[in-house]
């Protein structure tokens, strides 16, 4: 990945946010300029075109991927370690959100696959422990992509709390228990 120069980092810190928020549709140069409080010929002497400009956002995110798995690995439970470790990132979830709704895209795919399979590989033992599934970690790890799947529909900027995380991973330890039940009352 090229390095982020002083001049590059405003533009880089407010496209990241926005197509968090607003996703790839939200990426316009002039709206940008006005965020940051530049010039539009500032933005085109930075990156040579918003292709370019997404690319980089691309390339921050596999990078965030990356500092967000080793804090995660750092994570002894997941209340309170991991739920507060979210919520420091919610505009890299969002991100990703983005990602996973336009993955249409192969770029926002292999982005999506590769942030996402980083943070997901940090996080299974904590999270097979916690569901009670650590003598079965394939089985966490198919919970794990699933849950994801419905976490990243569910997310939004307003939903994004502690007390709304803390409800989702309540049903999810639910729904591992009846899993759990059913499986067990089989002959």
């Amino acid at each position: 990945m090229k390095v982020i120069t002083t001049t590059e980092a405003p533009w880089i810190s407010a496209g990241y946010a926005m197509f968090a928020r607003e996703g790839p549709q939200g990426l316009k140069v002039e709206k940008l300029a006005r965020s940051v409080q530049k010039s539009k010929s500032s933005f085109y002497h930075c990156f040579a075109d918003l292709e370019i400009f997404t690319d980089t956002l691309l390339e921050r995110h596999i990078l965030r991927g990356k500092e967000i798995a080793r804090e995660a690995a750092l994570c002894k439970a997941i209340v309170p370690d991991l739920i507060h470790l979210l919520l420091r990132c919610n505009d890299d979830l969002l991100f990703n959100r983005q990602l996973r709704f336009h993955r249409q895209n192969p770029d926002f795919k292999r982005c999506f696959e590769t942030a996402n399979g980083y943070v997901e590989d940090a996080l299974l033992q904590i999270w097979a422990e916690s569901l009670g599934l650590a003598a079965k970690p394939h089985l966490a790890r198919v919970f794990l992509m699933l849950i994801m799947d419905n976490f990243y529909l569910r997310i939004t900027e307003e939903t994004l709390t502690e007390a709304w995380l803390l409800e989702f991973l309540a049903e999810i330890q639910d729904l591992v228990r009846n899993v759990a039940q059913n499986d067990a009352s089989k002959p």
